[in-house]
C-alpha cells in the first residue's frame, strides 16, 4: 500500500511539474522556482518597508509645510496681539486645516497655552509635545500621543519683525491616517510582487522546457549511459562520421573517418585545411559549410561518396556534420549505369526539342544542337535539295544540302551551311544512304574512302583533331530525306554500342523533318493558290495613287484579300475583305468571294447594295455546303467597300464587320472614317449602311485588315493607335512610302495572320476636264446639246471624236426624252478616256437587242455599243445615269504631222 502511494505522488509530481523530479531538467526547474519565489518575497518586504518610510516622510513634510504656510500668513501676528486671539484664530486653523488635509492646526503662546484646537474643549491648555527647539527657531518634527490619538506632528515658530519668537503653530495627521493610505499601497505591492513570481516562474519554466528538450528529460545516470551508448556506435559504424565546428576545426572523427582518411591521432581540434592527404577539393568542401548530398571525391585513393549537413538547423551550435562512404568498387557499375541514363537523357530531351516548328531548316538545326556536346563535338546535317522544296528526294547522294552546322566551335574545316555536296560512292555518307544504315568510322585518319571525297579539306579536317564519324540516314515512311553526321574531337572516338544510339536519334528527328517537308509542300500549294486569286497587278487609272501590301500569316494561307475596280465615270471602287480561319478552304473562300465582288461591281451597284448582294451569295454557299466538319467556316467574313468619284472628290463607302479606314489629311491628322458598322458576310437580316465623304485633293484613304492592328500581346485600341502614329505627320509621303513604314512599326517579322494593306492617295479631275449641262425635255434640244459638245470637245483638241461622241450623244439624249424624266442632266469627262453621262429622273433602264425590218426604232443602242468603248447603266437615288465611253487617241503614237503642210 505504500509503494502504491508512493509511485501516485511520483505520479502527480510529474503531471505538475511535466518531467521526471529525477531529470537534470527537473532539478534544474526546482531549484530555480525556489531561488525565484525567495527573490520575489524579499522584493515584497523591502517594498513594504520602503512603502512604510516613504509614507511616513510624506505626513512629515506635509506636517512641517502646513504649519510654515500658516505661521507665515497674513493676519497672524495681528491676531496674536488681540486680547483674546481665539476668537480670530480658532476659524482661520479649521478653514486652514480642511482645506490642507491635515487633522489638526495648533496655535499656542511661547509656554504651550494653546490658543486653537480641533477640540475647543482643548484650548488653553498645554500642548502636547516639545516645543523647545522651536522656541529657538527651529522646525521639529515628532511622534507623540496626543488628544487626537497617535499623531506625526511638526511645530514651528512665528517670528516678528524683529526675528523674536511670539507664538508656535503645530500641524498633524493622526498615525491611522498614514497607515490607512500604506494599507491601500498594499494590495498594490503584493499584486506586483504575484506578477513577478508569475513572470518569473514562467521564464523558468521556458528555460527548463528548452534544456528539458535538450536533455530529453533525461537523468544524470541516464545521459551518461546513453553518450556511452551513442560514442560506441559513432565508432562502430562503416561510415566515416566527422563534425567540424563553425570555425573550420575538426570536432570529431570517428573509426571509420580516421581509417578512410588516414587521420592522425591528434587530428582533432586541427582546421580541416590543414589535415593531410586531402585533396583541394574535399578540403574546400569540408570548409565551405554547404549542403552536399552524395559528391564523389579522391582521397588517399579512394572515391569516397560525401554527405555534408549543417548542425544549426534545430537551433543546435554552428558547423556541419560529413558522413563518408567509400564508393570505389560501385564506381565502375555505376559508371555504365551513368551512360545509359545520360542516353535516355539525350533521347528524351531530343524528343522535346526536335520538331518544335514545321520547318524543315530549323528542325535539321535542333538536331544539330540538341547533340552537341552531349553525343558528338560537331554535328552537320545534309538533306537532299528537293526536300527544302517539299518534293521527293533522289535515290541516291546527290544534290544534297548542308542546311544545318553545330560544333563546340565555330572554326572547324567541315563544310560550310548552305553548301551543296555531291557525295562520291566511296565515302561513308553515300554508303549509308544506299544501304539505309549507319555508318562508323572510328579512325579518319586511314579511311581512304572518305579522304577521295576532298583530298584537301579532308586533310585539314584531321589536323584539325577530328577523328571519329557516324553518319546516319534520316529516313521516314520509307524515304530518305538526307544524312546526319556526328563527328568527335575532344571526346573518345565513337564506338559500336554509340551507333544505336545515333540512329535512334536520327529516327527521331526523321519523323519531324518529313512532317516540315510534307507541310512545305501544302503550304507552297496553298500560298500559290492564294497568290493567284489575289491581283497580280493593279489596274491603270488616274482616281487614286494606290500601294499594296500583302503577308501572308506563319502558320499558312489565310482569307485577306484587296482589289482595285475601275469604275465608269472615272470612279474606282477599293476592297478589303477577310475570310476568318486558314488553310486552303480559307483561301478558295476568299477567291470566290472576291470573284463576286468583281462580278457584282459590273452593275455599278451602290456599296450598301453590293454588300447586301455578297452576304446573299456567303449565305446560300453556307447553306450548300453545310456539313459538320465545314460548319461557320464561310461565316465571319468581313469585307469593306469603297467607290471614289475624282469629279467630285466623294466617296461612298459601306462595310460588313470590318475594321473602319483611316483617313491621312493633308494638314498630316489622321482619323477613323466614321462609319457605320454592319453585320459580318453570311449573317444576314441586317441592312448595311452607308456614310459619304469629301476628301481634299492629296488626302490618303488607309485600307487594312485586322491582322495588321490585332495582337495577342495588346489591345485592338492600342494597335489602332500606332496605326495612327504611323501614318500621322507624313502628308507628303508617297503610298509605297506609307505601306513600308506602316509595317515596320506595326508587325513583327513573323506575323501570326495574314495582312493586307492598300494605301491611296486621292487625285482630283481639274474643272476644266469636267463640263454639265441641264437638258430641258424637248428634242430640239438635242442639236443645241451636239454644238455645245463639239464646241467642248474642240476645247480639248478631241475634234476627231466629234462625229461618234456626237451621234452616242444624240441617242442617250433622245431616250432619256423620249422614255425618262425630269431632270435630264449631261455630263462629259475628259480622263483617259473620253465619258459622256446623261442622267434622268426615271428608274427604267434601255436593253441592248436586235431590231427586227418591221421596227421603226430600237437600233440606237446597237449603234451605241459600236462606236462607244462600252457603256452601260447605274442608279442613283434620283433616276439613273447612262454613260457610254469612247477611247481616246494616244498622240504619242502619231507623229506630229504639223511640220509637213502638204500632206
Amino acid at each position: 500500500m505504500s509503494d502504491a502511494s508512493a509511485r501516485f505522488r511520483r505520479l502527480a509530481w510529474r503531471t505538475v511539474v511535466g518531467k521526471s523530479p529525477r531529470s537534470v531538467a527537473g532539478q534544474v526547474f526546482l531549484l530555480q522556482v525556489a531561488v525565484v519565489g525567495l527573490l520575489v518575497l524579499c522584493a515584497v518586504l523591502a517594498l513594504y518597508l520602503q512603502s512604510k518610510r516613504d509614507t511616513t516622510t510624506e505626513a512629515k513634510r506635509r506636517s512641517i509645510a502646513v504649519a510654515q504656510t500658516f505661521a507665515h500668513s497674513p493676519g497672524v501676528e495681528q491676531a496674536l496681539r488681540l486680547p483674546n486671539p481665539s476668537t480670530v484664530l480658532q476659524p482661520m486653523t479649521e478653514a486652514t486645516r480642511k482645506s490642507a488635509g491635515v487633522d489638526f492646526i495648533v496655535v499656542m503662546d511661547t509656554h504651550g497655552i494653546r490658543y486653537t484646537h480641533p477640540l475647543p474643549s482643548r484650548i488653553g491648555k498645554r500642548f502636547v509635545g516639545t516645543i523647545g527647539p522651536s522656541l529657538a527657531g527651529k522646525v521639529y518634527a515628532e511622534s507623540v500621543h496626543g488628544p487626537l490619538g497617535h499623531e506625526v506632528q511638526a511645530t514651528v515658530p512665528v517670528d516678528d519683525a524683529r526675528g523674536k519668537v511670539i507664538a508656535l503653530v503645530s500641524a498633524g495627521l493622526k498615525v491611522q491616517r498614514v497607515t490607512s493610505a500604506l494599507d491601500r499601497q498594499l494590495p498594490i505591492i503584493l499584486a506586483a510582487g504575484g506578477g513577478a513570481l508569475v513572470v518569473a516562474t514562467g521564464g523558468t519554466a521556458l528555460v527548463g522546457r528548452r534544456l528539458r528538450r535538450q536533455t530529453h528529460s533525461l537523468a544524470p545516470d541516464e545521459m551518461s549511459r546513453m553518450y556511452e551508448h551513442h560514442d560506441t556506435v559513432l565508432h562502430s559504424v562503416r561510415e566515416g562520421v566527422l563534425i567540424i565546428g563553425a570555425d573550420g576545426r575538426l570536432l570529431l572523427a570517428n573509426d571509420e573517418a580516421r581509417r578512410l582518411l588516414e587521420l592522425p591521432s591528434d587530428a582533432e581540434g586541427c582546421p580541416v585545411g590543414e589535415l593531410p592527404g586531402l585533396d583541394p577539393a574535399t578540403v574546400e568542401l569540408l570548409g565551405s559549410g554547404r549542403e552536399a548530398s552524395d559528391e564523389v571525391h579522391f582521397a588517399m585513393g579512394r572515391l569516397l561518396a560525401v554527405n555534408q549537413r549543417p548542425t544549426d538547423g534545430a537551433g543546435g551550435p554552428g558547423g556541419t556534420v560529413v558522413t563518408l562512404r567509400d564508393s570505389t568498387e560501385l564506381q565502375a557499375v555505376s559508371g555504365r549505369a551513368e551512360a545509359a541514363r545520360e542516353r535516355l537523357e539525350l533521347l528524351y530531351d531530343a524528343g522535346l526539342c526536335i520538331g518544335s516548328t514545321l520547318d524543315v531548316v530549323r528542325t535539321a538545326d535542333e538536331l544539330a544542337r540538341v547533340a552537341v556536346p552531349r553525343f558528338a563535338d560537331f554535328v552537320t546535317v545534309d538533306l537532299a535539295d528537293d526536300v527544302l522544296h517539299g518534293e521527293e528526294p533522289a535515290p541516291t547522294a546527290t544534290d544534297m544540302r548542308r542546311v544545318a552546322v553545330s560544333g563546340i566551335r565555330d572554326d572547324h574545316p567541315l563544310y560550310e551551311q548552305g553548301r551543296l555536296i555531291d557525295f562520291l560512292p566511296s565515302t561513308p555518307q553515300a554508303r549509308g544512304y544506299d544501304t539505309g544504315h549507319a555508318e562508323l568510322v572510328t579512325d579518319l585518319a586511314s579511311a581512304e574512302g572518305w579522304h577521295a571525297q576532298d583530298p584537301m579539306r579532308t586533310r585539314r579536317i584531321v589536323d584539325y583533331g577530328i577523328h571519329s564519324l557516324i553518319t546516319a540516314p534520316i529516313q521516314a515512311r520509307g524515304v530518305l530525306l538526307g544524312m546526319a553526321h556526328f563527328w568527335r574531337a575532344k571526346q573518345e572516338p565513337f564506338d559500336a554500342e554509340e551507333l544505336s544510339l545515333a540512329e535512334e536519334l536520327v529516327a527521331r528527328a526523321a519523323v519531324s523533318i518529313d512532317n516540315a517537308r510534307r507541310y512545305t509542300r501544302e503550304h507552297a500549294l496553298a500560298v500559290t493558290l492564294q497568290r493567284s486569286l489575289l491581283p497580280r497587278a493593279l489596274p491603270e487609272q488616274t482616281a487614286l495613287d494606290v500601294a499594296y501590301r500583302y503577308l501572308p500569316a506563319q502558320s499558312g494561307v489565310s482569307g485577306d484579300w484587296f482589289d482595285v475596280i475601275p469604275l465608269p465615270g472615272s470612279r474606282v471602287a477599293l476592297v478589303v475583305g477577310d475570310v476568318v480561319g486558314h488553310g486552303l478552304h480559307a483561301a478558295a473562300t476568299m477567291g470566290r468571294l472576291r470573284t463576286a465582288v468583281h462580278n457584282f461591281s459590273t452593275l455599278d451597284l451602290p456599296p450598301d447594295e453590293l454588300l447586301q448582294h455578297v452576304d446573299d451569295l456567303v449565305g446560300r454557299i453556307d447553306q450548300n455546303e453545310a456539313c459538320p466538319e465545314r460548319a461557320g467556316e464561310i461565316v465571319g467574313a468581313t469585307c469593306l467597300y469603297a467607290i471614289y468619284d475624282p469629279a467630285t472628290r466623294r466617296c461612298v463607302m459601306a462595310r460588313a464587320g470590318h475594321l473602319a479606314p483611316a483617313l491621312v489629311h493633308p494638314d498630316g491628322s489622321v482619323t477613323f472614317a466614321d462609319l457605320p458598322a454592319g453585320p459580318p458576310l453570311g449573317l444576314g437580316g441586317m441592312p448595311f449602311q452607308t456614310a459619304e465623304l469629301e476628301l481634299a485633293e492629296g488626302s490618303q484613304l488607309v485600307l487594312y485588315t485586322d491582322g495588321l492592328v490585332e495582337d495577342r500581346a495588346r489591345d485592338l485600341d492600342e494597335g489602332l493607335e500606332l496605326l495612327r502614329g504611323a501614318l500621322a505627320g507624313h502628308p507628303g509621303r508617297a503610298p509605297e512610302e506609307s505601306c513600308q513604314a506602316v509595317l515596320d512599326q506595326l508587325l513583327p517579322e513573323r506575323p501570326r495572320d495574314d495582312v493586307a494593306l492598300l494605301v491611296a492617295r486621292t487625285r482630283a479631275l481639274p474643272a476644266d476636264r469636267v463640263a454639265d449641262w441641264d437638258v430641258p425635255r424637248d428634242p430640239a434640244a438635242v442639236s443645241g446639246m451636239r454644238a455645245a459638245v463639239s464646241a467642248k470637245l474642240e476645247e480639248w483638241g478631241l475634234s476627231e471624236l466629234g462625229f461618234g461622241m456626237e451621234l452616242v450623244l444624240s441617242e442617250l439624249i433622245t431616250n432619256a426624252i423620249r422614255y425618262g424624266s425630269d431632270p435630264v442632266h449631261v455630263r462629259l469627262i475628259h480622263d483617259r478616256t473620253l465619258v459622256c453621262e446623261v442622267a434622268d429622273g426615271s428608274s427604267t433602264s434601255p436593253h441592248l437587242r436586235y431590231a427586227a425590218t418591221t421596227d421603226e426604232g430600237g437600233r440606237g443602242l446597237f449603234l451605241v455599243s459600236q462606236l462607244a468603248e462600252r457603256w452601260g447603266t447605274r442608279y442613283t437615288p434620283h433616276g439613273k445615269v447612262i454613260w457610254a465611253e469612247l477611247t481616246v487617241p494616244d498622240r504619242e503614237a502619231f507623229p506630229d504631222l504639223s511640220a509637213f503642210p502638204d500632206l
